[in-house]
């Protein structure tokens, strides 16, 4: 029998198995086959390392490898509100990354001391009296372990996370993002803002001769169609251009409520997006990912019997944040307050390769 079973190998299932103590007994369960040179299940991520995230990975002693980013960097966003027909650009501190092969490098800095397998798909479990029953699919052959604890790093859509309550908020957005072959290489990320769309936010991503275009819409029956309703203005405006190489699709539970942070219950612990840790600004997640696994593998290497209330209080000033990005958002969101701070150019810089931009877009 396991100490604890980890289901998740991104972010947050990553920097908990890396920190959680050798004298506990550890299996981690991801679905991508994270062991093959070049697995074929993408992330729905922009793979940007915002700030916070920046900082994380310093707290955790990890310095990003050059194999990990991707071309260009990128030191500016370009903010369109086609709401308000306004634009303005605005220094920023971003590093521009592959995703899978960022995972990836986080999937293997995990030591021996906790057990992987990848390629595998998480089924259900059974909570106990004094032990968990996970069971999970291994080439096609279904299988069952048991563990003492089991911590949820599954994501959005987290099926520990559901087992909860019916009535937990579930996943309220779905993220889009298609992949461009495009001669156009702008040297700015793109955020965009359109009512129309969605009352969150798109995106444009230069990487690797690439674009990746992407929004996060609420989940609706029609949320595909209002997507390529964005593709297309996108195409007429002339900001995206080239052949769609790939598509992909992710949920995202937007923390706008108290009980939408759920950090588990009894023998059961949640971290990263799997517990409500976004942002509810800019769907940032890493940051919360990489800090919620780290604070709950110190709480459990200090005890398994009484981890849950240390881990609720630690993790205090990351929902302190989230109640301040919503704060933040509220005059994101808004389009008089919007307007306002766009006209104002607060904050705002000037550049000058707009116009050389927009000319060899035409040509």
């Amino acid at each position: 029998m396991y100490d604890i079973v980890i289901v998740g190998a991104g972010p947050a299932g990553s920097a908990f198995a890396r920190f959680i103590s050798g004298h506990y007994k550890v299996l981690l369960l991801e679905k991508r086959p994270m062991e093959e040179e070049n697995f074929t299940k993408r992330k729905c991520c922009g793979g940007l390392l915002a700030p916070d995230a920046q900082k994380a990975l310093s707290r955790l002693g990890m310095g990003v490898p050059l194999k990990v980013l991707a071309e260009p960097q990128l030191f500016s966003v370009r903010t369109l509100d086609f709401d308000n027909d306004l634009q303005g650009f605005y220094k920023r501190f971003y590093l521009n990354i592959d995703r899978e092969k960022f995972d990836r490098w986080l999937y293997f800095s995990i030591g021996s001391h906790v057990e992987k397998k990848d390629n595998v798909s998480f089924l259900a479990f059974l909570e106990l009296n004094d032990r968990i029953v996970v069971d999970y699919k291994e080439n096609g052959e279904a299988k069952s372990v048991e563990t003492r604890f089991l911590v949820g790093a599954d994501g959005a859509g987290s099926r520990i996370r559901r087992s909860f309550s019916p009535r937990l908020p579930a996943a309220d957005y779905l993220a889009l993002q298609y992949t461009y072959k495009t001669p156009v290489n702008t040297p700015f990320y793109t955020s965009i803002f359109d009512k129309s769309i969605t009352d969150f936010y798109s995106w444009i991503i230069p990487k690797n001769g690439c674009l990746l275009v992407g929004g996060a819409l609420p989940v609706s029956p029609v949320v595909k169609e209002t997507f390529e309703k964005l593709i297309v203005k996108l195409k007429e405006k002339g900001l995206i251009q080239g052949e769609v190489l790939h598509k992909e699709a992710s949920f995202i539970c937007r923390p706008r409520r108290r009980r939408s942070i759920q950090t588990g219950t009894h023998r059961l612990a949640l971290i990263g997006e799997a517990a409500g840790f976004i942002s509810p600004s800019s769907a940032e997640g890493i940051s919360y990912a990489l800090r919620s696994g780290e604070l709950l593998a110190e709480c459990m290497n200090r005890s398994l019997n009484r981890f849950h209330k240390e881990y609720r209080k630690k993790t205090i000033p990351l929902k302190i944040n989230i109640i301040i990005k919503n704060i933040k958002s509220f005059f994101m969101y808004h389009l008089f307050f919007r307007k306002v701070i766009l006209r104002s150019g607060l904050f705002s810089m000037k550049v000058s390769f707009l116009s050389s931009l927009d000319k060899n877009k035409r040509n």
